[in-house]
């Protein structure tokens, strides 16, 4: 039965790749909705089937983009399902992915940064000195908000200069922490009982009453809110991952390269790093335009 050959694949994600629970949780989500509308025969299902599958959900309004992570999820589990013997053919092979541009990340400038930052100086307490934690670990050392929400007060002792941050799929990286970074986690640390309560103790950097025992990826995402709302900006443009671009976009704006990035931001791939390119698109044109002789004597 195909439940069986999900399932099975599903454990090989987590046991033979390492993949992390929100990965396997994406998986099973989109083979789940094949199976359901495939009227659960999903194993058994031909090149057609899949093709009609994938063309109803684009009726249906979803973007080209969740269809091709679709047709991706359902290409990875019928090799799964080639290569342990379930079937001999895999009728996915041959799927196409749907015509999509590669969305540019939304991005925020240095200026509104700046303002993010005066806000939480504007105010005082426990909770800004968390909030400028938080702020100064997205965007001034690039991490993840599952990394994030994800640190141990083991991974920050007193006046080390760099992080080992596990990202997705477990894998490890170093991340340097400049001056406002170690002062940002020095003073929330001494401030940290304020969040744990008196007699207890918690292991997690951000510690919180959730059942994770550390601040949630909503939580962090609601208190960015408030703080572009406090800032005068749009609180659609201000989220964890939107930091995260600015800490990329700055860096490549300020003469860092590609290969750095790569290795600072945790990218297997480094084509997933280039999509930041397009942020200094403006900054070659005019070194071109103001500086290449044969454009001096076109603006004469």
């Amino acid at each position: 039965m195909s439940i069986g050959a999900l399932n099975a694949f599903l454990e090989a994600l987590v046991v033979e790749r390492g993949a992390a629970a929100n990965t396997v949780a994406a998986y099973r989500r989109d083979l789940e909705d094949a199976q359901a509308s495939l009227g659960g025969g999903l194993e058994e299902a031909g090149e057609a089937d899949l093709r009609r599958y994938l063309a109803d959900r684009l009726q249906a309004g979803l973007s080209p983009r969740t269809v091709s992570r679709r047709r991706s999820a359902l290409r990875q589990f019928f090799l799964f399902c080639t290569a342990e013997g379930y079937r001999e053919d895999n009728p996915a092979d041959r799927l196409d992915a749907p015509r999509t541009g590669r969305p540019l990340p939304r991005h925020l400038g240095v200026e509104e940064v700046g303002r993010l930052i005066e806000a939480i100086e504007s105010h005082n307490g426990p909770a800004q000195l968390r909030l400028y934690c938080i702020v100064e670990l997205l965007y001034g050392a690039g991490l993840r908000v599952s990394e994030l929400v994800g640190l141990a007060m083991s991974d920050v002792p007193p006046g080390r200069a760099w992080l080992t941050v596990r990202g997705k799929g477990g894998r490890e990286r170093i991340v340097p922490l400049g001056r406002p970074a170690r002062a940002a986690i020095d003073a929330w640390t001494k401030v940290r009982p304020h969040y744990v309560g008196q007699g207890r103790q918690s292991r997690w950097l951000f510690p919180s009453g959730s059942k994770e025992g550390h601040l949630t990826r909503r939580r962090i995402g609601q208190l960015l809110d408030g703080l572009a709302v406090r800032a005068g900006l749009d609180r659609r443009r201000v989220s964890p991952h939107v930091m995260r671009h600015a800490f990329a976009s700055h860096l490549l704006q300020g003469g860092a390269d590609l290969r750095s990035l790569q290795q600072l931001l945790g990218h297997v791939d480094i084509a997933t790093t280039q999509i930041y390119t397009h942020v200094v698109d403006d900054q070659l044109r005019r070194a071109v335009f103001d500086h290449h002789p044969l454009a001096a004597r076109n603006n004469s």
